[in-house]
């Protein structure tokens, strides 16, 4: 049976190490997510020779592509080992096209694949986001230019000055919007305070727009691969037209130019959520799939 543990800071450096060598493009393959989501998903990791591990808590187990270098099949079959000995069926999530295709390879027709529509990433080119150019742009120019019409702003930075600004003005935002889903807001304001709780540590980059000094704007994330960002929070009052849409484009013109793309991860299956991320024009929906044994492994 392997040994999971809760994620914690000092399980950094060689977790982010690992997840290198692979350069997965999903966003369950960030460090800072694992961490900041582990008390609400009840995940764990571990390392199991040079490959990291991931394995999802609650009723229906199931682990992650290993990240790392190695022997893949072999580490495969100890996940099959560890399914068997904790007596739970073997189940992955969040593999992308890529790993289906290699699990595919290594055991043909053991398992069963199904795509999860909820779970797709949305990765957009960093230069769409700070250009927004052409026609399909047309309204998140016309928002900004509202925005910066009717307001007196700023952007800056998250910092050690202002991160508790930020920290306050979500648990405003998390407490006037708690009613449309009371669970997932309180879940969310957990991972969010944790982030904020971890932000240096974590190597989290974000930063704020205020209008008259106040904060109405944030966002925050990490480096998930040598050419892809993940953005894992973006905040910003709703009733201030144009907010959203200058958080997002600011944010990548003044701190992301460095990176091809930007993730901005999946939409759990919110319609609105969904309209929204569609409407930037995404330069990869990321497929991700389940998987399920066809039979006895």
């Amino acid at each position: 049976m392997l040994d999971f543990h809760v994620p914690t800071l000092n399980d950094k450096i060689w977790a982010k190490e690992l997840l290198s060598i692979s350069q997965y493009m999903g966003c369950e393959y960030s460090f800072g997510n694992m961490l900041i989501w582990s008390p609400i998903n009840n995940a764990k990791i571990t390392r199991y020779k040079d490959y990291l591990i991931t394995k999802g808590g609650g009723k229906n187990p199931a682990y992650c592509c290993p990240a790392g270098k190695g022997d893949i099949k072999s580490t495969l079959n100890e996940l099959f080992l560890d399914a068997k000995e904790c007596g739970h069926p073997f189940k992955m999530f969040g593999l992308t096209a890529e790993c289906v295709a290699e699990l595919e390879n290594l055991f043909p027709n053991k398992f069963i694949f199904k795509p999860y529509r909820d779970g797709f990433d949305y990765i957009y080119l960093t230069d769409d986001l700070i250009n927004l150019a052409g026609q399909k742009y047309h309204g998140k120019r016309n928002h900004i230019t509202a925005f910066k019409k009717s307001n007196v702003w700023s952007f800056e930075m998250i910092n050690e000055q202002n991160i508790d600004e930020c920290k306050k003005m979500n648990s405003e935002w998390e407490h006037d919007n708690r009613g449309k889903n009371p669970k997932d807001i309180d879940d969310e304001l957990k991972a969010i305070n944790c982030a904020f709780e971890n932000y240096f540590d974590l190597d989290f980059v974000g930063a704020l727009i205020r209008v008259d000094g106040k904060p109405v704007a944030f966002t925050v994330g990490e480096k998930l691969n040598d050419i892809t960002f993940c953005t894992h929070i973006e905040k910003a009052y709703a009733e201030i037209r144009g907010a959203y849409p200058m958080i997002n484009r600011e944010f990548a013109a003044n701190a992301l130019k460095d990176y091809k793309y930007i993730n901005r991860e999946d939409d759990t299956g919110s319609e609105g959520l969904r309209k929204a991320k569609l409407s930037y024009g995404p330069a990869i929906l990321l497929e991700k799939y389940t998987v399920v044994c066809r039979g006895q492994l």
